[in-house]
This record gives structure tokens, sequence and C-alpha cells, in this order.
């Protein structure tokens, strides 16, 4: 098969899908395409692709809905750079709690009697400590729960909001970690906000006027999850009045780059050689699975879904998640004489995903019998 790759993937990812696979960047007619951060909105995919895996945790740079309507499944990885931007995280909040960069480049200035300037100019860049203060933590998935787990550690006090917080993320918090019901009780509590959600509709612009207004005066705030998630004329106004003290970034924008105090990190979060590394074997592994045994982990459009294989064939048969399509599938496999031995269904949200491992190889009569109805997106055979 053969697998496309539109940026620099780590070899230690590459490593993992053997001499089965065609993998390039000039790869024609791509089975699978590895991606970090190339925009894909405007690419045209070829009938043949069946997966697109995403060295990273966003997919704003994928057309998702494109993707899910040609039954193209989009993978992510979720947590394998999760260490790289919770380090990059702490840091952050050391840049808001202290003019750090501000101090740096006053010294650059400095050009006789440095040490002398220094400590008489020294106090212009004086700041607090985090030791005592209230940090809270918007999303407590991989990233943020890290992110909660140390600042306790460094003497915070951690006040945390996620409305879709998973078992498995609320098993690896501190139970020092106070859940807050609202992000308004975050608003109203923390003397630090840290960002750790995704920009959909419901969080763009999140720090707006209207939540400004409900923060601490002086509140210091961080954001390494997206731009969008913050309104950056609104933002200005609230650090020259001196509501936000404070504001550290990892995604540089125009507006962002125009507000004296802000700063402004070059998009580092994930960019750690642990962290490429990480992201590269995920997304490899994700999509060497997929494409050989139809097993699908860490999908941003389809289920997740696992089953033991048996049988001579594997059916899998991506498709919208509406009423009796189940039943059409079955019966279409019926009809064609195929004795179904073993069959998985799951969806999520708009969208469904059903294996089915059969006895016998299906014929091209048989495929285009289920491609037919009503709702399929693709039918795949393995």
């Amino acid at each position: 098969m053969n697998i496309q790759l539109l940026n620099k993937i780590a070899k230690v990812g590459l490593d993992q899908l053997g001499d089965a696979y065609t993998v390039g960047e000039d790869v024609k007619n791509p089975d699978g395409i590895m991606v970090r951060s190339a925009v894909m909105h405007e690419m045209e995919f070829n009938p043949e692709l069946k997966a697109i895996a995403r060295a990273g945790a966003g997919v704003n740079n994928i057309p998702i809905d494109r993707c899910s309507e040609a039954g193209i499944v989009v993978f992510n990885t979720p947590g394998a750079n999760a260490n790289g931007v919770k380090e990059l995280a702490i840091c952050a909040l050391l840049l808001a709690a202290r003019n750090v960069v501000g101090g740096i480049e006053w010294a650059k200035t400095l050009t006789e009697d440095v040490a002398k300037q220094v400590e008489k100019g020294k106090s212009k860049f004086g700041g607090t400590e985090l030791m005592g203060k209230t940090l809270g933590v918007i999303g407590l998935g991989a990233i943020g729960g890290m992110i909660a787990n140390t600042a306790l550690e460094l003497g915070m006090k951690v006040i945390g909001c996620d409305p879709f917080l998973s078992i498995e993320a609320a098993w690896n918090l501190d139970h020092r970690v106070v859940r807050a019901a609202s992000y308004d009780e975050i608003f109203e509590k923390a003397d630090y906000i840290t960002l750790h959600v995704p920009a959909t509709k419901d969080t763009k612009n999140m720090i707006c006027t209207a939540n400004i207004e409900k923060m601490k005066d002086g509140v210091k705030i961080v954001n390494l999850s997206r731009a969008d998630l913050v309104c950056a004329a609104e933002l200005k106004t609230a650090m020259e009045s001196g509501k936000v003290s404070a504001y550290v970034t990892d995604f540089p924008t125009e507006e962002v780059l125009a507000i004296p105090g802000a700063v402004a990190i070059p998009h580092l979060g994930a960019s750690t050689e642990e962290s490429e590394d990480n992201c590269a074997v995920m997304a490899a592994r994700e999509l060497d699975d997929y494409l050989v045994n139809g097993t699908i982990k860490n999908s941003v459009n389809f289920p997740n879904l696992d089953m033991a294989r048996s049988g001579a064939a594997r059916l899998c048969v991506l498709h919208a998640n509406v009423p009796s399509i189940l039943t059409q599938i079955t019966a279409a496999v019926s009809n064609e004489g195929l004795n179904i031995e073993n069959m998985t269904n799951k969806s999520k949200g708009e969208n469904a995903y059903t294996v089915l491992d059969v006895a016998s190889i299906p014929s091209d009569h048989a495929i285009k019998a289920i491609e037919s109805v009503e709702g399929i997106y693709r039918v795949r055979v393995i």
C-alpha cells in the first residue's frame, strides 16, 4: 500500500510501517496520508484514499466533513505530545508571573557598566510567585490534567472544569484538584487561567469582554490551545486597562503581536524531539492497524472499533448513523449468500462503522449490493 507524507514525519514513526508500504512525499494515489501542519482543505482526494493520520492532536487543517462523506477515516494522536505541551505550559505560567521576557529584552540594550545598570533597573521587571495562587484549568484532558497535577506540586491551588471529562482522564487527576461547576466559576476564582480545549463554535472567543469582566482584576491568561479561543481585540482592551495583567500564547497572530505586554511563543508546544517521535509512532500504528485489520482507534470522525479476526474475509462498512441501515447491510450480505461469522457496529455522532467477518470471499456483485444501500460511504474488503 502507498502512504503519502505531506510533512516531515519522524523516522521512528515511519519505521512502524515496514516493507508492506511505499512511503514518501511523491507517492501517487495513496491509501493513507500522514500529515502534521499541511493544510488539506483544498486538496483533491484520490478514490483509493482510505485514511489520514494527523501526527498531533488538532485537525483544523483537515476537511473532516468531506472525509466522512468519502469514507476516509481521520486519526489524530491525543496525548502523544502531552508532556511537551505540559512543560511549555508551566514555562508559560512562569512567564506570566514574572516579566522575564521584558527583562531579557531590556538587558540586551545594556552596553556599559552592565552589572550596575542591572541592579539599578531590575525592579521594573519584578513579578509574583506561583505558590499560593489559584490556577483555573479549562479542559482536563491529557494535557490539562497533567498541568493541573504539576501545578499542585508547585504549591498552587487548582480548580478545573471540563464538561466532557472522560473516566480515564478523571482517574488521572490528583484528588486535590477542585471541580468547578462551570467556566464562570473558573473566571471568578482564578488568579491564572490556562486553556486546554479545542476550537469549536462553543469555545471560539470564550475569552471575550463579557467573560473577562467576570475575572479577578489582574488575572493572567495562558493559551496553548488555539488562537481562536481568544478575541484579540477585546483582550487588548483588557490588558490596556490592567484587568488582564499578562497573556502568554503559543499562537502568534498579527493582532496578538500588536498587544503591548503579550508574550507570543512561536507554536513550540509539541516541538520537542520526544513529542514528534511519539506522535509519529502513534499515527503510523493507527494507520497500519486500520489499513491491515480495519481497526479504528483515535479517529475524530468515526467510532473506535476493535474486533478479533475470524472468517475468510472482513467487510469494513463506513456509513451514516441512521435508523434501519444496519438491517439493510446484513440483509444485503445474506442475500449474496455470505455467512456472517462475527459482527460489530459502533456509532459516533452522525457516522457509524460496521465490521463483518464472513465465511467466504465476497464477489464484486456482493460488494456493489452493500454499496447500493442508501447511507453507505465506503465498503472495504480485507
